[in-house]
């Protein structure tokens, strides 16, 4: 029988782990944490994001949130500009300088995630395990959804 607390111990180490690892390798490279570089591959996805909708995208605090976004601004890489639709909200966009600096990151990020994951497990095992974190986060949600409406 599978022990969970292991399972467990061990989805939460490898995460930690790979998450120092990919975030040495963009200091290294890029000069990039790689919180700063969540942002900015988000902000290259979907230009013009509130702070709200960062926050929401990586399940953190809006405050949270707004200080690593001021961190980004202050480095030159991403602006703030006035949101259309809404006066009590800014929109969020990277900078020539955060777009360029993004599309290197994203090369070293890739490949790092290629080393430490695409290398070591077949490709068929990691579409399932793709599979089962998907529904794991979804479950997770919902229940949280659930306890937070009671």
């Amino acid at each position: 029988m599978l022990d969970l607390k292991q399972l467990y111990h061990d989805l939460v180490r490898f995460e930690t782990e790979l998450w120092d690892a990919v975030d040495a390798r963009l200091r290294a490279d890029c000069d990039l944490p790689l919180t700063w570089f969540e942002v900015m591959r988000l902000l290259a996805r979907r230009p013009g994001c509130r702070i709200q909708d960062i926050a929401e995208e990586f399940a953190i605090t809006v405050g949270g949130t707004s200080k690593v976004v001021d961190r980004v601004e202050a480095a030159g890489y991403c602006r703030r500009r006035a949101n259309p639709d809404d006066r009590r909200s800014s929109l969020v966009e990277l900078t020539p300088a955060g777009t360029r600096l993004t599309r290197k990151a994203i090369e070293v990020f890739e490949a790092e995630l290629q080393r430490r994951i695409g290398s070591v497990v077949p490709g068929q095992a990691l579409e399932q395990f793709a599979v089962t974190l998907s529904t794991l986060r979804a479950a997770g949600q919902a229940i949280s959804k659930q306890e937070s409406g009671r």
